[in-house]
């Protein structure tokens, strides 16, 4: 930088001004220089005012200079020029790359050559870190500063690729502070999901299953199993890369599917239970129509020595049928109907036997009495008489 030293006087009988150095040699007496240093030149000189500047101010050149007015007595004013050190641009060190995920990385930056000492400050991707070591020491000179800062982390695979800043501020950078950048690479196991295509798969449908893995180095191709073995049946269930396609699904194909990554740090795995549902029927929009009452009639008839008969009737009531409204009652009807039935069939069927019981004694007492009887007739009353006739020829022995 360059300093401006300016001594002016209000009343002055053309007396001379002379700048003088901390080391009290003279810089300048009147127009007149009178030290050898090309850094140094006049600005402006009159009985009035004497102004010189110093070019690339050093830390040298900081005390105090002393500007005099040759009178009787010699007056003076004294101006001390405060020269401000300039940090060096900061330098991170301590990284080595790669860093393997969980090891403890201590990174350092350091500065030097600040006056007053310099502050530095810890950025992660424009976030600022306040859990810093700071070390400030004086250099040889005892002028300026060293100044070092330590950040002191485990490294995570968040922290990949991220900018790790170090910023130094000083009033001498006039709000433009020097920074110093590391970028971190970490290297980390690889992380493994796997998404479906089809949250409720059905028989006879396809499901797409992806394997994302990521980690650093990228992972190799992925393996897939079933229950601990190979894909059951490669034709149906085709891996391409990361994905696999499970084509016709059917309850065979359910079960764990593991998905794994690997990579020269290490290897994982994620696992998805797939369960193949039944196809959902579709119920399609129907019409009821109201049934009518509806007649169940059951009639059983055993021709033993005691008649059994069993009539049973159900009846359904039209739940459309309006309150208030009756309709004719079936079941009584064919109650009914059966009773008549069965009580015609019972009759016919006496009657056939009483028939048949009068037919059999007719033929025998015609028998009887056709031997002496004109016709039947007179033949069937002969046979009734000698029956008599024998019951009343009846003997009895004592």
């Amino acid at each position: 930088g360059t300093a401006n030293l300016t001594c002016r006087v209000d009343q002055n009988d053309n007396t001379s001004l002379q700048w003088s150095n901390p080391a009290q040699q003279t810089l300048y007496f009147d127009d007149k220089k009178a030290l050898r240093d090309n850094r140094i030149e006049l600005v402006r000189a009159s009985w009035h005012e004497l102004s010189i500047s110093v070019s690339d101010v050093s830390l040298s050149d900081e005390g105090q200079y002393t500007c005099s007015l040759f009178t009787m007595p010699v007056k003076t004013s004294k101006a001390f020029l405060t020269v401000l050190g300039v940090p060096e641009k900061p330098q991170i060190t301590g990284f080595t790359s790669p860093v393997m995920e969980g090891e403890r990385m201590q990174l350092t930056c350091k500065t030097s050559g600040s006056k007053p000492a310099a502050d530095i400050r810890w950025f992660k991707n424009d976030k600022e870190v306040k859990d810093v070591k700071y070390l400030k020491e004086e250099d040889a000179t005892r002028k300026t500063f060293t100044v070092s800062s330590t950040l002191d982390f485990l490294a995570d695979r968040s922290d990949d690729g991220a900018v790790v800043s170090c910023r130094v501020d000083h009033e001498s950078l006039n709000s433009t502070p020097q920074i110093a950048m590391q970028v971190l690479e970490i290297h980390y196991t690889p992380l493994v999901k796997i998404i479906s295509s089809n949250s409720w798969p059905e028989e006879g449908q396809s499901i797409i299953l992806t394997c994302e893995s990521k980690g650093k180095p990228v992972p190799e191709p992925v393996l897939w199993t079933k229950d601990g073995g190979e894909l059951p049946d490669p034709e149906r269930m085709v891996v391409n890369g990361r994905v696999l396609s499970i084509s016709f699904l059917n309850k065979t194909d359910n079960g764990t599917y593991r998905c794994e990554a690997k990579n020269p740090i290490g290897r994982n795995s994620t696992e998805y239970v797939l369960i193949v549902h039944d196809v959902l029927s579709t119920l399609l929009p129907t019409t009821v129509i109201p049934s009518l009452t509806t007649a169940t009639v059951t009639t059983n008839v055993a021709l033993t020595a005691s008649t059994t008969t069993s009539a049973t009737a159900t009846s359904i009531r039209d739940p459309n049928a309006l309150a208030g409204q009756t309709g004719p009652d079936h079941a009584l009807i064919g109650g009914i109907v059966a009773v008549v039935v069965f009580v015609t069939l019972c009759s016919i069927i006496l009657l056939g036997r009483y028939l048949a019981r009068h037919k059999g004694t007719y033929l025998t007492n015609e028998a009887k009495g056709a031997e002496d009887a004109p016709d039947a007739d007179t033949a069937i009353i002969n046979a009734e008489g000698s029956q008599v006739n024998a019951e009343e020829k009846k003997e009895y022995f004592i």
